[in-house]
């Protein structure tokens, strides 16, 4: 028995129709209903359908429990053909437009109204599956609002948890409202849903509702509702709402059992209760609910009738006793369980026997619809062949949906299936036959599913199992290799290039050529991350030759692509752009290779200073991958290629959620880092050192086993590493992070190496100001970085923009003529205002431009030149402020409050013991930190505001140099300062 009237959700229904409201006028939303099992999300989700306007269309549909491994795109395709079904096939296959091929392999039965012929799921391959289901969603709801219900979340398969993501974000112009359900008890940690659920969090678009369970005062009027011919005692209101702890579904089974009215028997277990309807049933009506139960939550009548063992007339009498008892409903042309307990208790009551005699009777019958219809359903006779222990009849089933889930792009089930079919290899009769490939093929597929799915700890594990079992001498046993170098190089681990070139080796001259091409290929793109520049320029070339020879457009491509970067690491960069256009040519048509072309043309765009082209490049490319359902791999690559560049543009917000959403798809672990390297710069340059330090301390771990095996990696997070520490005031760690930019084995990436160069200027310059505050031997080592620097830098003089970065290095390590900032490196305004000149050019990240004119001010107030300050200054404050730099922005106020300079629009600075962005101290407590100084000290500091060195100093005072520069390194350290003319200009020295 079901409630008349919906009891406690009114305020949720009430919300469900604002967001329609909203919906209707053009904003699309997500409204995400959880709640654990019985409290009533199916009744409130009906509710809200049975009351949906008429200009509304309604498409459905509801996961459904087949184990571990869910048939791919279930849910959708129910929805879909009720689209079709409303509007008709021609309709919605002109919709689709360039996804016509992808939805006709999606759904088959569309084949004869397209016209498409051709393997299934060819169009898939291309890309366009989740496009087109979005762009059917978007030109349908222009004529009629939609709204799109997927029930059951916790059983939802991974093709269509996929599309779900897709959704969320590409429907920004329909009128579409997506309702989902989940049972929360069932999204436990580590289930898919979990983190989709999380990501939907931060969207502004999508609404949680969590339905609590129902008061005493609602629980009572819902058992009033439920007896109408007489009032329940207050006992019996009582022993309801306790026993059903306010979920209403317990609460409807309690007041449909007799005695409960009477006070009489109350079921002592939640089974026994979700089964009394069931045992008052005649036996006849309970085998057909334990047949319907084997079957799922819901079951057509036709299908019903196929493995019903009886005549119609019976099927119709025990199915309208179990509806008259209300323990299923009547769905339309199906037959639905009141709610999944009730199904879940009755399938644990089956005994075994009868459990597998049930799943034979359902295989059977699909695999005649199979054969009789369009649609796919080998999954589901996979999964009842197995429930009927037939593994001889399970295993081809298995293959045909891994073939299935392959075709639709969904690589996380087709990767399950893999692994069910090899589970069953060794008890089955000539597997290889009914397979239709040996078992080390099956594995390598598999293994390549698994990657695609971004499952490659797992995939890892398979190929070694499989190279295990295969001959040295086996045609597939060099394939094997270089899927392990490439999956060992997919998490960050050491030996893809011995075990590439023992593949190599292996190979010979007479090798399959199609493996030697991908080996050779892979082999240069490791050579180029580990900074072997030549060889890896010549192994690609090679790799070139081989593919050109045997026409193999996709190894062409990815290997011209990997040739094309080294060649502009080596200083051909306009030869490097020709080849990569190249490379995007031979690679049309083909997903894999344009993937490989967007990730490396992004890459160079960008550290070659072309930002937008950078940011439009690895954005294609991303919607790609999501389009193709490898987001979780290339897609987070082009995902952090897309960030750094954004950052570079100063669109701050739009980079985090570039990073926040990859992040939320659990990625391999390189790609994680240079995420987790990106977030880290952005939080330092908008103003949070303090919490970049306690980030990077996070990741660090994860970090280094990555820096081990790339050099890119190395420089890029080392840079950032010593950034963090020179913000923290933390010399000898900053010069730490930023020493081993001097002692790669390889010559080093312009692109990497140039930004690298002036961080370790900073860095030397502070040290050179406070020597004391590192060992001397970091001292000794740092003196002679400059000459260093300036040597590596004239080996990169080839590369775009190096003069702006030459100009920003000289900038941080000139020293004045004369004034406060004599002899200290870094107060030459000469110098600065050619970085400033440079920096607006472009071509380097735009904060520099802002950075570049607060040291230049700085510079300025140590050289008494307070009107020229005071200009720069407004205009750094300025930049910074339209840029969203707020780490200069806040420097800049510092600065010019000490200096008592009065700046347009200027906040009052905010004190702080860490160093800032520009790696000196910033303490709104200056006064109270002069009067720590001694009398000595006094008289230092006003000789450092005359510009006066150690040297000089001393003379004047009549004490050694070395005694001066002690005195010096306490007035810093006591002020909070990184450098001499700071250090006099917020003691108040210089106003």
């Amino acid at each position: 028995m079901s409630a008349a009237a919906m009891i406690g959700r009114g305020a949720d229904l009430s919300r469900l129709d604002e967001r329609l409201d909203g919906v209707r006028a053009g904003a699309p939303f997500t409204v995400i209903v959880g709640g654990e099992a019985g409290i009533g999300k199916t009744r409130l989700i009906r509710e809200f359908q049975q009351h949906l306007p008429s200009d509304v269309r309604l498409l459905a549909g509801q996961c459904v429990d087949l184990g571990s491994v869910a048939a791919p795109y279930a849910p959708v395709k129910t929805a879909l053909r009720a689209l079709v079904a409303d509007v008709g096939a021609a309709p919605v296959l002109e919709a689709v437009g360039p996804g016509r091929a992808a939805l006709v392999a999606l759904l088959p039965e569309l084949a004869a109204e397209s016209g498409e012929v051709g393997a299934p799921g060819a169009g898939i391959a291309a890309g366009q599956l989740h496009e087109g289901i979005a762009v059917l969603l978007e030109t349908f709801s222009r004529e009629r609002p939609i709204v799109f219900v997927i029930e059951d979340l916790h059983w939802i398969d991974a093709a269509s948890l996929a599309l779900l993501r897709f959704l969320l974000r590409a429907l920004g112009s329909s009128r579409v409202l997506t309702v989902l359900s989940y049972r929360t008890e069932d999204v436990t940690r580590g289930h898919p849903v979990r983190s989709f659920l999380s990501e939907a969090e931060r969207d502004r678009w999508v609404e949680r509702l969590e339905l609590g369970r129902l008061s005493k005062a609602q629980v009572k009027r819902l058992v009033k509702s439920l007896i109408v011919d007489e009032a329940p005692s207050d006992r019996v209101l009582e022993t309801v709402f306790r026993r059903s702890d306010g979920i209403p579904f317990f609460v409807e089974e309690l007041v449909g059992i007799d005695g409960c009215r009477d006070e009489g028997f109350v079921p002592d277990t939640l089974r026994e209760l979700l089964l009394a309807r069931y045992e008052r049933l005649p036996e006849s009506a309970q085998e057909l609910l334990r047949l319907i139960s084997t079957g799922g939550v819901r079951v057509s009548h036709a299908l019903l009738a196929q493995v019903f063992q009886g005549d119609d007339a019976e099927l119709d009498a025990a199915a309208r006793q179990c509806v008259h008892y209300g323990v299923i409903t009547i769905d339309g042309d199906d037959y639905s369980f009141r709610h999944a307990l009730v199904r879940e208790a009755i399938l644990d009551d089956l005994l075994p026997g009868e459990r597998a005699r049930f799943h034979a009777r359902y295989a059977e019958a699909y695999e005649a619809a199979a054969e009789a219809g369009s649609r796919r359903l080998a999954a589901e006779i996979s999964y009842h062949w197995l429930g009927a222990h037939d593994a001889v009849r399970a295993f081809p089933a298995t293959m045909q949906a891994m073939r299935e889930a392959r075709a639709a792009a969904a690589y996380a089930t087709a990767a399950q299936l893999g692994e069910r079919a090899l589970e069953l290899w060794d008890v089955v009769p000539d597997p290889e036959t009914a397979a239709g490939m040996g078992k080390l093929e099956l594995m390598g597929r598999t293994a390549s599913h698994l990657r695609n799915a971004g499952e490659i700890e797992r995939g890892l594990a398979l190929v070694k199992a499989a190279l295990a079992e295969c001959p040295r001498d086996e045609p597939q046993y060099p394939r094997f290799l270089r899927d392990k170098a490439l999956y060992l190089a997919a998490i960050g681990k050491p030996g893809s290039i011995p075990l590439l070139e023992e593949g190599l080796e292996v190979l010979g001259d007479d090798g399959d050529p199609e493996i030697k091409a991908g080996s050779l290929a892979t082999l240069a793109g490791r050579f180029l991350i580990e900074g072997r520049t030549g060889e890896a320029v010549e192994t690609a070339e090679q790799g070139l030759a081989v593919a050109l020879e045997h026409d193999l457009p996709r190894s062409a491509s990815i290997s011209m692509n990997i040739a094309a970067a080294g060649r502009a690491v080596r200083g051909e960069v306009e030869r490097g752009l020709e080849m990569l256009a190249e490379a995007r040519e031979l690679a049309e048509g083909d997903g894999a290779a344009l993937l490989r072309y967007w990730v490396n043309s992004s890459d160079l765009a960008y550290l070659i200073g072309d930002y937008p082209e950078a940011v439009r490049l690895a954005e294609d490319g991303l919607g790609r991958a999501r389009a193709q359902g490898v987001e979780r791999s290339t897609g987070v690559i082009l995902a952090s290629n897309a960030v750094d560049p954004l950052f570079a543009l100063g669109e701050w917000e739009r980079g985090e959620e570039i990073i926040e959403r990859a992040l939320s798809l659990d990625p391999p672990v390189p790609f994680t880092v240079y995420l987790h390297r990106a977030r880290i710069s952005s939080m330092l340059w908008r103003g949070d050192p303090v919490g970049a330090a306690e980030a990077l301390r996070r990741v660090r771990p994860m970090m280094a086993g990555v820096q081990a095996v790339e050099m890119q990696t190395r420089l890029a997070v080392g840079q950032m590493a010593a950034e963090v520490a020179l913000a923290n005031d933390d010399l000898a760690g900053a010069w730490a992070e930023i020493r081993g930019i001097f002692h790669e084995e390889h010559a080093l990436h312009p692109g990497y190496a140039h930004p690298g160069f002036w961080v370790a200027a900073r860095v030397a310059a502070a040290i050179a100001v406070r020597p004391h505050a590192v060992p001397e031997a970091v001292v000794a080592e740092v003196g002679a970085s400059a000459a260093e620097i300036d040597r590596l830098l004239a080996a990169g003089s080839f590369w775009p923009h190096h003069e702006t970065w030459v100009a920003l290095i000289e900038a941080e390590l000139a020293e004045a003529a004369e004034g406060a900032g004599a002899q200290v490196p870094g107060t030459d305004p000469v110098a600065w205002r050619r970085a400033v000149d440079a920096t607006e050019r472009g071509g380097v990240p735009g904060f520099l431009h802002p950075y570049s004119l607060l040291r230049l001010g700085e510079a300025e107030l140590a050289a008494a030149d307070r009107t020229a300050a005071r200009a720069t200054l407004q205009l750094a404050l300025d930049r910074a402020e339209a840029g969203g730099v707020t780490a200069v922005r806040e420097r800049v106020e510092r600065v010019a409050a000490t200096a008592a300079l009065v700046l347009d629009g200027a906040h009052r600075p905010v004190g702080g013991e860490v160093a800032g962005i520009a790696g000196a101290a910033a303490s709104d407590a200056d006064a109270a930190a002069t009067a720590e100084l001694t009398a000595r000290e006094r008289q230092v500091l006003e000789l450092i505001a005359e510009g006066l060195s150690n040297r000089q100093i001393g003379e004047r005072l009549f004490i050694s140099g070395k005694t001066a520069s002690v005195h010096v390194s306490a007035i810093l350290r006591k002020l909070g300062a990184a450098t001499r003319t700071e250090a006099a200009y917020r003691a108040g020295a210089l106003r």
